[in-house]
């Protein structure tokens, strides 16, 4: 009898809470966090604002991404936010410089809005690597999320490797894809857009095959795959997402500038921020080419992809 009231130890522990968006943010920006609050600490801890500080400060900002661009218009602020409040202890800069941030990023923060059009045509773009197919699969669940049909078009059709990964996305989703071996990347995105349209479907997301700026060749064709989504639906596509790497660093700002000057850009999707990326190149990118930032992703799990948010974004980083 004695056993029964025997507490199980099993049962004894407590459940595992899974993290918050905001804790995955935090633990996805270790690196940055790392590289600047770990010399912000010692920048942060007293003394006067001079010229030194105003140095050690430029030097954290360009080896975290920042870039001289947005690093230069950060400093700027700040110095106008020590003049405004009359500040003169260097404790008093983290609050500024946290501002200042957001104020940069904030007009990027601009949630990706699929109503208006249907069906809605996301064409997606970057390099290899950048984690295209694994956006778009998360992007799916997402769209369903919201009650949204979801058609995706495997516009990759070089890598047999990412058509099985959308069709593997396309099965755990429920959602329809349509691929080819070979063939024109394009005839298959055309065939996606007009099938959506037959069967009434909310959201159309077309892939399309990974290539470097420097590929004239693929750069022309991608631009081919933008026209023929036009004349199978006039005004698509609605929105044409570039898919980024954190972990490139000031590379992504190169990136955004070329896929930028042949497709016109409409939203960055920021993926990899898994604790080894430096997250500030987000900073540069608001500076030298200031397009809505629509998503970070922080991982792999199916809910990792998540609406950007200035604010949170950058408390994560001061965390």
């Amino acid at each position: 009898m004695l056993n029964f009231f025997k507490k199980n130890p099993e049962a004894a522990q407590p459940e595992e809470r899974s993290p918050t968006w905001a804790e995955r943010l935090k633990q996805g920006l270790t690196r940055t966090r790392k590289q600047i609050t770990g010399q912000f600490d010692a920048l942060f801890s007293g003394g006067k604002i001079d010229e030194d500080v105003y140095e050690e400060l430029e030097t954290i900002l360009l080896t975290s991404d920042v870039g001289i661009s947005a690093t230069q218009a950060l400093l700027e602020e700040v110095r106008k936010e020590v003049k405004r409040q009359s500040l003169d202890d260097t404790t008093q800069l983290r609050e500024a410089l946290k501002e200042a941030l957001i104020k940069l990023l904030e007009p990027l923060a601009q949630p990706l809005d699929t109503a208006g059009h249907q069906p809605y045509v996301i064409m997606l773009a970057g390099v290899n690597g950048a984690g295209k197919t694994t956006t778009i699969g998360k992007l799916a669940w997402s769209l369903q999320r919201q009650g949204k049909s979801v058609l995706i078009a495997a516009g990759d059709t070089f890598r047999a490797a990412a058509r099985e990964q959308l069709q593997a996305w396309g099965e755990r989703n429920d959602v329809h894809v349509i691929a080819q071996e070979g063939g024109d990347p394009a005839a298959v995105i055309f065939d996606a857009v007009n099938s959506a349209k037959a069967r009434g479907i909310d959201v159309v997301l077309a892939d399309t095959a990974g290539r470097l700026p420097t590929q004239l060749n693929l750069m022309e064709e991608i631009r081919k795959v933008h026209r023929v989504i036009g004349k199978a639906l006039p005004g698509a596509p609605h929105e044409v997402l570039l898919v980024l790497d954190a972990n490139t660093g000031q590379n992504a700002v190169t990136q955004v500038k070329a896929f930028d000057d042949a497709l016109k850009v409409t939203g960055l999707a920021l993926t990899k921020l898994d604790g080894t990326a430096k997250g500030g190149v987000i900073a540069a990118i608001a500076k030298e080419r200031p397009i809505p930032i629509r998503f970070i992703g922080v991982g792999e799990q199916i809910d990792d992809l998540q609406i950007f948010n200035a604010r949170e974004f950058v408390e994560a980083l001061f965390a």
